[in-house]
């Protein structure tokens, strides 16, 4: 017998909401990364929560070599199908992990996390855990790019979710300070911009958005 009171899991919740509709997101990137991203020479590039594809195909066709990692297979089989299709599909690998679990080997010339939220579990500590590991993945002279909201959108319903915690810009640097090497904040920004959800309805939200460089391990 199952207990149908139990916490729904994270591979559960996020391979229910890619199989709610062929297609989720617009499969552009997502903007903060274009600001961000567009002037770094091409290297390496682990694209934390890949979801689609977005990010990491514009990263491949940029020049990147491309980890993508997200928690859904379904995500990732729907990513590789779109990358193909860009004809950069064998610049990028699809690795599936629960970050929180499990995290992929090796170091980055740019590391990317954008909107690593999760509705299902206890943000505090795991965004702790997962901007530490992001951090000691990339390489000297590298970057990591983190993108997060600040809070919900004007037109998001949040009561189904109050114990979501939006980290802050120093939250995030407090964490990332706890990995080994001296870092560099080349960005520390903070963003208001217009945001449409899933089902189509259009808001304001503020993200932030933080560029760090490795300067050592």
């Amino acid at each position: 017998m199952t207990d149908s009171t139990a916490p729904q899991s994270a591979q559960d919740f996020w391979e229910a909401f890619y199989q709610e509709r062929e297609q989720i997101w617009t499969g552009n990137p997502n903007p903060l990364l274009v600001r961000e991203a567009a002037d770094l020479t091409p290297g390496t590039a682990l694209d934390l929560g890949s979801g689609e594809g977005g990010d990491a195909i514009w990263l491949a066709q940029r020049g990147w070599t491309v980890t993508a990692v997200d928690i859904s297979a379904t995500a990732l089989g729907r990513a590789a199908g779109h990358a193909e299709a860009a004809g950069v599909g064998e610049r990028i690998t699809w690795t599936k992990h629960d970050l929180t679990q499990s995290f992929p080997e090796g170091n980055f010339d740019l590391v990317s996390a954008q909107f690593l939220h999760s509705p299902v579990e206890a943000d505090g500590e795991r965004n702790q855990i997962l901007q530490r590991a992001a951090a000691e993945a990339v390489a000297p002279g590298g970057v990591l790019l983190i993108g997060s909201h600040a809070g919900w959108a004007s037109n998001q319903h949040h009561n189904h979710h109050p114990d979501v915690h939006f980290p802050t810009m120093d939250e995030m640097l407090e964490a990332i300070a706890a990995a080994p090497g001296e870092w560099q904040v080349e960005t520390k920004d903070e963003v208001a911009r217009e945001w449409t959800a899933p089902d189509g309805s259009t808001g304001v939200r503020t993200d932030t958005v933080l560029r760090i460089r490795r300067l050592s391990r």
